[in-house]
């Protein structure tokens, strides 16, 4: 168990690094008096605009994730999934891809759904939004394509070029797990009465049995047409929380929102990178696109970066610390889980 922890706490390092260089790679070769002028001369009402239209896609989201509970036949309060989902994306602040566990945690505990199956419903929640965005940034590359060519070209061409160079390395690493894979599956197929009785293999059956019923409210729920739609708003307003923030600078204030789509598309690449936060990763994507697709200065395209992922960590410190502070002290409330 120490072990383990040990590894957890080395990789955290080892992202936690790589985003620190990349902020470092960010801010290089850059006046720092230069950008904190462009800090200082910000607009920040589009900012704070920018943090209610967050709010109100994570409403949505407490929203869509209740349908999903509902197909299981559990329900649960809007505020209290509102909640939950606000201190899993402060726990995410801290540790990547932690805070869909600790959401889950706390709406088992607070409304007494099993875990498991709540955790099978963030896999369908995640599943659609990959779709969304893998769509999103399709389109942008489609409908965009003569501005983004020389783009993708210098930004894509050294991954492709290891790729394609270290081509059969890959191949044989695919292989050898594939191998693998098929191997404990016989083996855990020719040895099933053994594990039958052991108390793990139990408590794991258990568990993804309970995750699969997760997984199946997609097709259990009501209202799917709902479903959609709050998907639909939960990313119209993402697109709004990047497109408004650009009003805070006039460099920034020319663009379209088609523009903020495509910034949306290409700088959430930085968010689900493994880096807690997003530090580093985001920052360096935004500057990146900004400068290379729009002509931005580099000045105003680090301070964009630095002002929006500093207003989304601070939102999500803030609402994650009440919804924990208030959590807490509503405690005693009967839970309503009750069968439908």
């Amino acid at each position: 168990m120490q072990r383990k922890q040990t590894i957890s706490v080395l990789k955290y390092l080892l992202f936690l690094f790589f985003g620190l260089i990349l902020l470092w790679l960010s801010f290089r070769k850059l006046d720092m008096n230069e950008i904190w002028h462009e800090i200082r001369k910000a607009h920040y009402f589009w900012l704070f605009f920018s943090l209610f239209l967050v709010l109100i896609s994570h409403v949505f989201r407490a929203a869509r994730w209740n349908l999903l509970i509902g197909g299981l036949n559990y329900k649960t309060r809007l505020t209290t999934t509102f909640y939950a989902i606000m201190i899993g994306y402060l726990t995410n602040t801290a540790v990547p891809r932690m805070g869909e566990l600790v959401r889950c945690g706390v709406l088992s505990k607070k409304e007494n759904i099993p875990f498991n199956a709540l955790f099978g419903t963030v896999i369908i929640e995640r599943i659609f939004d990959l779709i969304v965005l893998a769509m999103l940034i399709f389109s942008v590359i489609v409908f965009q394509i003569r501005l983004l060519k020389d783009f993708l070209h210098d930004f894509l061409r050294p991954f492709f070029k290891a790729v394609f160079v270290n081509i059969w390395d890959i191949s044989l690493f695919i292989l050898l797990l594939l191998f693998l894979l098929m191997g404990s599956f016989v083996l855990l197929k020719r040895n099933k009465h053994r594990f039958d009785k052991h108390p793990f293999y139990l408590k794991v059956r258990t568990f993804f049995k309970g995750m699969v019923e997760g997984v199946k409210t997609v097709k259990t729920m009501n209202d799917k047409w709902l479903f959609i739609i709050y998907t639909f708003f939960i990313w119209l307003f993402y697109a709004l929380m990047v497109y408004v923030p650009l009003m805070m600078f006039p460099e920034t204030a020319r663009l379209s929102f088609v523009d903020g789509i495509t910034l949306l598309a290409i700088g959430s690449l930085g968010i689900v990178a493994p880096v807690p936060g997003g530090i580093g990763a985001y920052h360096f994507i935004v500057k990146t696109v900004l400068t290379s697709l729009y002509n931005v200065s580099a000045d105003v395209a680090i301070s964009f970066a630095t002002i929006t992922h500093a207003g989304q960590t601070l939102l999500n410190i803030t609402a994650g610390g009440l919804g924990y502070l208030i959590i807490l002290l509503t405690k005693n409330q009967k839970p309503s889980n009750e069968k439908l």
